[in-house]
């Protein structure tokens, strides 16, 4: 009989330490099928950040650098630039890459760094007990904002994604989901496309995976998942944003500029 499903050679076996309905395995997973069906896994190098995915380590089959807070895109900057036939890729939470580490992301993907960046976004801080998160959504309820975030007082959240669109340096940007089977399904297509583009030393590619927080939320899994598609959906529409095959002209008088200098 043809095995046609089974555990990923990109994924380590071991028991997972995070939290019952917690989005995160599902989106290891995702990472480590499109390593394996790419081929890339001798290849790849991870960096793992400070965050609920700090011991990311313990579940990539692969080489892994541990990174300061906020840091995983200057490392991965580093090892793609000291051997650029790795595929690196970095796998961040929302507190590590949109708060410390916001200046990192920018300047990796405005400098085109051929990395891959997982950014996973559940609206919280989530290991360090459920603060506040630059994506906390407005009137959610966190350990640090007990009445709500209050746009007025904590501004509205940041949608990365849509902020890395605005540079002018060709990209793969997009944003999906794991709170359902449909939505997996295309969370692993546009994953898969992020590390292909990169194997074919394309761009700086980069995919937010909205996910769920169920312990710091304080919601049952399956609440969890509607609470994401309810709330966090409209506000952070899915699909691509930039594809790296988009005109990127420059700007006329700009180009002026730089043809007379």
């Amino acid at each position: 009989m043809k095995k046609i499903f089974g555990y990923p050679n990109s994924l380590t076996v071991n028991p997972t330490h995070y939290c019952p309905g917690c989005t995160h395995g599902t989106i290891h997973r995702l990472v480590a099928e499109s390593l394996d069906e790419l081929g890339l896994r001798e290849r790849a190098v991870g960096i793992a950040p400070v965050g609920c995915s700090v011991l990311a380590y313990n579940y990539f089959n692969c080489d892994m650098f541990e990174a300061s807070h906020g840091r995983a895109p200057a490392v991965a900057t580093g090892a793609k630039r000291c051997r650029p036939d790795l595929i690196v890729f970095t796998y961040q939470g929302d507190g590590d890459l949109a708060s410390i580490g916001m200046a990192e992301i920018v300047h990796a993907a405005n400098r085109g760094e051929k990395i891959t960046v997982i950014f996973v976004n559940n609206a919280i801080y989530g290991m360090t007990g459920g603060q506040m998160a630059p994506t906390t959504m407005p009137g959610q309820v966190t350990t640090t904002c007990p009445a709500g975030r209050n746009p007025s007082h904590e501004g509205y959240p940041i949608r990365v994604v849509e902020l890395l669109s605005t540079l002018r340096t060709p990209a793969f940007i997009a944003r999906a989901a794991a709170h359902t089977p449909l939505h997996v399904i295309e969370a692993k297509r546009v994953i898969r496309e992020a590390f292909r583009l990169q194997a074919e030393d394309v761009c700086f590619s980069m995919v937010e995976v909205l996910s769920t927080c169920p312990t710091n939320w304080g919601l049952t899994p399956s609440e969890a998942n509607k609470w994401l598609q309810e709330n966090m959906v409209p506000y952070y529409p899915l699909g691509v944003l930039k594809r790296p095959d988009v005109d990127e002209t420059p700007i006329p008088e700009v180009a002026a500029s730089l043809k007379g200098a």
